[in-house]
């Protein structure tokens, strides 16, 4: 008799983000892909860090004797100091902050909702999405048996995703009773960013409604509008009173700082019951990379100028790409929806005035993968996206807006990146004409 899996085990399915790289891991031809599904940056990071993992074993360093211990489970203070003293580069107060190093910004993600979500009071308590939402926070809910419910945005023909106004909100909060609201202020999937007047309206409600408040800020100081970063940690309590002790930020190594593979994140609260209950849960799993938070301690030391400096060298960088890409797609198949432009290293295409009804981005992402292929300058190259469809919280049955949307990751290199409009048109259209 053969062991069984679990129910969650035998209905689980890859990530919408990695599903593309898998089918394509399974052609036999000679197609190339420009894989631009997942926000694996490939750009170097910071000197101070790749000086130090260059220094990782040689004599007088770290780990020469090839001894690695564990850490504390909170993480080891440089590590934590260093995260506080990025928070600080960005213009924001760390006194009384609480800082926690985990296994990337997934971890914190999943921490923060045993935390936050479940059973609380006699109330399921869910945690509240504000849709598109990146799709590891459902999926990390359902690992750990909590629901998630979520208000949605419409992408405009303008390319901007509209926020539901603040009484819709406020009445999902009343209907659902949430434990905890995720906002993503230089938004993943959607390239959004929340104005501080936005957030400052979401921390209200918090507060009025006794929910913590989770600023998933992977993507702080990525920027394109404005002067000046967007932050959980520049809400005052002048301007939102009773705001201490709800705030939790989420933050990595993987994007500002290019270190995806390093695994290093943090979760930051100015609540110390919640900071001491998250490091006692997370005793279990003894510490994060002992190696990868060494080399991002680096950053402990750096001043604020320094910080500052990297930060805009980063967003001259991805601005130049995010602008000629939106630019060019809209050029070359009239028509199509791309988000503005606005944060983070993403954008939303939207290809539903080009489509009919029959038209599912999910399939059309798998033929990309599976068989899809054009030519150009000598090369059969494909184009890896992730649909969006993922990226929704829907009731069943509901209409999924990413049915004709897919997310398009700046993570190529700028010669590859110029190739994403053309790749996508061809492609689009052999698909359609097959």
């Amino acid at each position: 008799m053969q062991p069984k899996l679990s129910a969650h085990f035998a209905s689980r399915k890859p990530s919408v983000i990695r599903l593309a790289q898998i089918e394509f891991a399974k052609r036999t031809d000679t197609t190339e892909a420009v894989n631009v599904a997942i926000g694996n940056v490939s750009l170097p990071m910071h000197p101070a860090m790749t000086e130090r993992l260059q220094q990782a074993g040689r004599p007088g360093y770290e780990f020469a004797d090839g001894v690695v211990q564990y850490t504390a489970t909170v993480g080891r203070q440089e590590t934590n100091e260093a995260f506080l003293n990025i928070i600080g580069a960005s213009g924001f107060d760390t006194d009384g902050l609480l800082s926690q190093v985990t296994d990337g910004g997934s971890q914190a993600m999943e921490l923060l909702t045993i935390g936050c979500c479940g059973p609380a009071g006699g109330s399921e308590a869910p945690l509240m999405l504000i849709d598109a939402a990146y799709t590891n926070y459902k999926s990390f809910a359902e690992r750990l048996g909590r629901r998630t419910v979520s208000i949605g945005r419409e992408l405009g023909e303008d390319g901007c995703f509209s926020l539901p106004d603040a009484a819709a909100i406020e009445a999902l909060i009343e209907r659902e009773r949430p434990g905890a609201m995720v906002v993503i202020p230089y938004d993943n999937p959607t390239g959004q960013l929340y104005t501080r007047e936005q957030l400052i309206q979401l921390a209200e409600l918090c507060v009025k409604h006794g929910l913590w408040l989770v600023s998933d800020e992977a993507y702080r100081e990525l920027y394109y509008q404005g002067d000046e970063p967007v932050s959980v940690w520049g809400i005052t309590e002048n301007e939102v009173p009773g705001i201490t002790g709800h705030r939790i930020s989420i933050e990595t190594s993987s994007k500002v700082w290019n270190a995806c593979g390093l695994r290093i994140g943090a979760m930051v609260t100015d609540n110390a019951e919640f900071h001491a209950r998250s490091v006692a849960e997370n005793t279990a799993g003894l510490c994060s990379n002992h190696i990868g938070q060494w080399i991002f301690g680096s950053l402990a030391h750096q001043s604020h100028a320094d910080l500052q400096s990297w930060f805009q060298k980063q967003r001259d960088y991805y601005r130049e790409m995010l602008v000629a890409f939106t630019e060019t797609t809209r050029r070359l198949m009239p028509g199509i929806i791309v988000s503005s432009p606005d944060a983070s290293i993403y954008s939303v295409v939207d290809v539903r005035n080009l489509v009919d009804e029959s038209f599912d981005a999910l399939q059309f992402v798998l033929w990309c993968a599976q068989e899809g292929r054009t030519l150009v300058d000598g090369r059969n190259l494909t184009l890896l996206t992730a649909p969006m469809a993922g990226f929704y919280s829907l009731p069943e049955g509901a209409a999924n807006p990413g049915r004709t949307q897919m997310r398009v990751a700046y993570i190529e290199t700028p010669e590859n990146m110029g190739l994403v409009p053309q790749l996508l048109a061809e492609l689009l259209d052999a698909y359609l004409n097959r």
